[in-house]
Formats: C-alpha cells, sequence, structure tokens
C-alpha cells in the first residue's frame, strides 16, 4: 500500500507503476480538482443534500479500442441495461479518433488500452456535483469540438 495524492495516482498509472479501472481513473480526476481534503471535505458537505443518479456505464466497441459512454454522452442509449438481462452490446467499425471528430456533447472514457485512457467531458454535472478534470494518458487530441 502507497498514499498517493490523485494527481501522483494519475502520474504512477500512467507510468504503467499501478493499474485502476475506469471508474476509478475517472474519480481520480474529479479529485484533481480539489488542492486539499479540506476543499474536498468542504465541496462534500456543500453538496451533499442536492442528490445523485445512478450511473450505468455503457461499452462501446470501436475498431481500435472502447468507449465507456456515460450519462449526458450524446451516445448514451436512452434505456441503458442496468440490470445485465438484455446483454446490451454497442459497436462499430469506426476508430476511436473519428468518433470523437464526429462527436460534440461527451460524457466518456477513451480507452486504448489497460493504461492508456482519456476522460472527455463538456456536459454540466447534475446536483452540483463536479467534473473531472480532462486527463489523458496518450498524445491523442480530440479538443477540437470542446
Amino acid at each position: 500500500f502507497q498514499w498517493s495524492s490523485p494527481p501522483e495516482a494519475i502520474e504512477r498509472f500512467k507510468s504503467q507503476e499501478i493499474w485502476f479501472p475506469p471508474p476509478q481513473f475517472y474519480e481520480f480526476c474529479r479529485l484533481c480538482n480539489f488542492s486539499s481534503l479540506g476543499e474536498l471535505q468542504k465541496f462534500s458537505s456543500e453538496r451533499a443534500l442536492e442528490g445523485c443518479e445512478r450511473w450505468m456505464p455503457v461499452m462501446l466497441s470501436a475498431a481500435d479500442g472502447f468507449i465507456q459512454l456515460l450519462p449526458g454522452d450524446e451516445l448514451y442509449p436512452e434505456d441503458p441495461d442496468y440490470t445485465g438481462e438484455k446483454k446490451m452490446i454497442m459497436s462499430t467499425d469506426k476508430k476511436v479518433e473519428d468518433l470523437m471528430k464526429e462527436g460534440g456533447i461527451f460524457h466518456r472514457i477513451v480507452i486504448k488500452n489497460t493504461n492508456n485512457l482519456a476522460v472527455y467531458v463538456n456536459i454540466q454535472a447534475k446536483y452540483k456535483h463536479i467534473n473531472p478534470l480532462m486527463l489523458k494518458c496518450d498524445n491523442s487530441d480530440y479538443n477540437s469540438r470542446l
């Protein structure tokens, strides 16, 4: 075990010293908005009664990677499979880069491989939550539409 700040954990992830799944990468990116535990505690207590929403990431398989779609993303299905009973699989022959260039409303995690993730968000977070900082572990640039 080792204690790391969120930016340190992300750097260790990028250098492949450690690994964590995409949802944790997303949360570390959100935590990067706060420079201290006190700031995080203040934010948490101020928004605590605002509410929450249930999220179910939906995986989109592309020709050269995956995209975890989150609520609010333009490709997110209207009726996601919250239980796993529908066995919903989304796929396309397009490359991730093409999907990113064609898109305009993002709330997604782009996954090229296990240590190559990127978070893209340009929607307003609900319930006074804070969006993650848009960090990526590769050199791709999909910011033209953001």
